[in-house]
């Protein structure tokens, strides 16, 4: 299936991954609509850093996904929904649970149940590797066992069951997309590889980071909408689980030391264990996805190595503008 000449809904385009979405979706020639959360400010999140040429070809519709009759009307008129709205921060997710379960999972299930109301819209539901919980195996195929270790992944594994049950009971043609870590330019400083960046293009001698143990599989967000656009190309996704991960790991104190040495050879690392430590048994010690599912499917490879997509990222971060729109002396939860 070609993407080209499509409408299609986008909900969480103002944030990370939405935005990067936005323009390879438009890069396709899509017609996108953007779904940004409504706000006093009238901010559209990062659509505001679009080139104003560009952002003339988006239609920006604020809302709040937790809004059934707001969703609905967004879904009105368009081939596909991306679904990427969500909370996502892990920690915040300790503080106030509540609150992800009605954006997170009721926010979801409106989407489905407008989807399926307006005829059976193509829609892709965005998960994340977090649901599976520390690897009883790797590499984690879709097949692995999920375990909520955060009232987070314990809404993202809600979330993708609704959706599983709305391709199971009614038809709708559902695709559960699992991105595992992705990171870049525009990612917020609560993940760790801005929150390391920024903290050393500030100044910092003394970098504060959480577990240093932990592994994590990294995809450039390039990649990952390059993911997204290929599970949407193929007609195979219909009804799957589909991981997008670039089967490699990397611990977090190895992450951290390579940027260190990228950015201020001199810096410390310093393991707080007060501020940024999991509970105990929340923490994930270890994610390394299995990609062989994309790859059969949807014909989708990583085209960045971490080491490339480290390089633009730390470019992105050095330009004094974006860098001005982080705190970095601020713990973000």
């Amino acid at each position: 299936m070609e993407l080209g000449n499509k409408k299609i809904l986008v909900t969480g385009a103002d944030g990370f991954i939405g935005s990067h979405l936005v323009e390879k979706l438009l890069a396709e020639g899509c017609a996108v609509k953007a779904f940004v959360q409504y706000n006093s400010f009238n901010s559209w999140g990062w659509l505001d850093s679009f080139d104003k040429a560009v952002l003339k070809e988006v239609e920006v519709v604020a809302g709040d996904v937790r809004d059934p009759y707001g969703v609905k009307s967004a879904c009105q008129g368009v081939d596909m929904i991306f679904h990427l709205a969500a909370l996502i921060a892990i920690p915040f997710s300790y503080h106030s649970p509540a609150s992800y379960v009605e954006t997170n999972i009721n926010g979801t299930l409106n989407i489905l149940q407008a989807a399926r109301d307006l005829g059976g819209i193509r829609t892709f539901v965005t998960s994340t590797s977090e649901v599976y919980g520390t690897a009883r195996y790797v590499p984690i195929d879709e097949e692995h066992p999920r375990q909520g270790q955060s009232p987070y992944s314990a809404t993202k594994i809600g979330a993708d069951h609704l959706a599983e049950s709305f391709w199971r009971s009614f038809g709708l043609p559902v695709t559960i997309v699992r991105p595992f870590n992705t990171y870049g330019p525009r990612q917020s400083a609560r993940a760790v590889i801005p929150t390391i960046i920024t903290q050393l293009l500030s100044g910092r001698q003394e970098i504060r980071l959480g577990s240093l143990s932990p592994t994590r599989d990294f995809n450039y967000v390039a990649d990952t909408c390059e993911g997204f656009a290929a599970i949407a190309k193929s007609d195979r996704s219909v009804g799957e689980e589909i991981n997008i991960a670039s089967q490699a790991e990397i611990s977090i104190g190895e992450l951290a030391r390579e940027l260190v040495a990228q950015i201020n050879p001199e810096a410390e690392i310093i393991s707080n264990e007060v501020e940024r430590l999991r509970p105990v048994n929340s923490e994930v010690e270890r994610l390394l996805g299995c990609n062989a599912k994309i790859r059969e499917l949807c014909g989708w490879r990583p085209r960045h190595t971490l080491a490339e997509g480290l390089r633009q990222t730390i470019a992105w971060f050095r330009c004094p503008a974006n860098l001005a729109r982080y705190k970095s002396e601020i713990y973000n939860i």
